[in-house]
């Protein structure tokens, strides 16, 4: 077993609540075992851990530390949107199993914006394999943008974005309130993403009140309200076509902003936090 997760262990054995309930929201599955003879409640939001995982001894080590012995261990397990809920259970069958979805920060609001049909600026957040970086920019190609990628980019993708002849530009560690900013300066929230545990990206396009254009796959069908350009992430045309789109329809834009803005409403922290206190007092 890795040091570091002996670490973790042997911390939160020493500080387990013997009384309350344990929560353990994400990432550090495999904590609970530290917390045998607890009341714990787990929190899931993917199971890319396990997608990611390329080697047979990797993929079984995180399967029996990250799903399979902390859901069975679990005295309840979260799962933040019904598409992880359906990838756990055709892992490991249990019952003790219900969905509560991700809050949106409320620091995220309404920012109006003009929009910029001419030059549109389109937010790409993420470099990573799900993120669909490749595609994005061969729907872009010829199409007048300036693609702000937020994450670090490899030689490929900078060798690409130079062929397509792309206007970009590229941050990365970005603070909370950068990334916000980010946000607000943009016209178009893109993620065409080809696997998401959640899509918080989605939401938080939709409360500062920019259209976004994803991919038409769960959880993101069920989290975004249909409030959002759908596109196929497999296929450029696809996602050209959203592109062309939003930019040449102003009715559509709106609908999809007022939408979305409603959509929201259902991730606020206070709706959030209701779900978990009717949760923690049936443990």
């Amino acid at each position: 077993m890795p040091l570091s997760l002996l670490k973790n262990l042997i911390f939160v054995f020493k500080n387990r609540n013997k009384q309350g309930i344990n929560h353990i929201p994400g990432d550090i599955h495999y904590c609970i075992l530290a917390l045998i003879g607890c009341k714990s409640v787990l929190t899931i939001h993917d199971l890319v851990f396990i997608k990611n995982s390329k080697k047979h001894f990797d993929r079984f080590f995180k399967y029996l530390l990250w799903l399979y012995l902390p859901v069975k261990l679990a005295s309840r397990v979260i799962c933040i949107s019904e598409n992880t809920k359906n990838e756990v259970l055709k892992y490991v069958k249990i019952r003790n199993i219900e969905i509560i979805n991700n809050p949106i920060d409320p620091a995220f609001v309404y920012s109006k914006k003009e929009f910029n049909s001419v030059n549109p600026t389109i937010l790409h957040i993420g470099t990573g394999w799900n993120k669909n970086l490749k595609r994005t920019i061969m729907a872009l190609q010829d199409i007048p943008c300036h693609l702000r990628i937020v994450g670090k980019l490899n030689e490929e993708i900078i060798t690409l974005l130079k062929c397509g002849k792309i206007e970009y530009s590229n941050v990365f560690n970005l603070t909370d309130e950068e990334i916000r900013q980010e946000y607000i300066n943009c016209d178009i929230v893109n993620f065409p993403s080809e696997y998401e545990g959640f899509g918080m990206p989605v939401i938080e396009g939709q409360a500062t009140g920019r259209v976004v254009l994803t991919s038409y796959i769960e959880p993101i069908i069920e989290v975004s309200g249909g409030a959002v350009e759908f596109v196929n992430p497999l296929q450029i045309e696809s996602i050209r076509n959203g592109y062309l789109h939003i930019i040449s329809d102003k009715q559509h834009r709106d609908k999809l902003i007022r939408n979305g803005l409603e959509n929201v409403k259902r991730f606020s922290v206070q709706s959030i936090e209701k779900q978990y206190m009717v949760l923690y007092k049936t443990i």
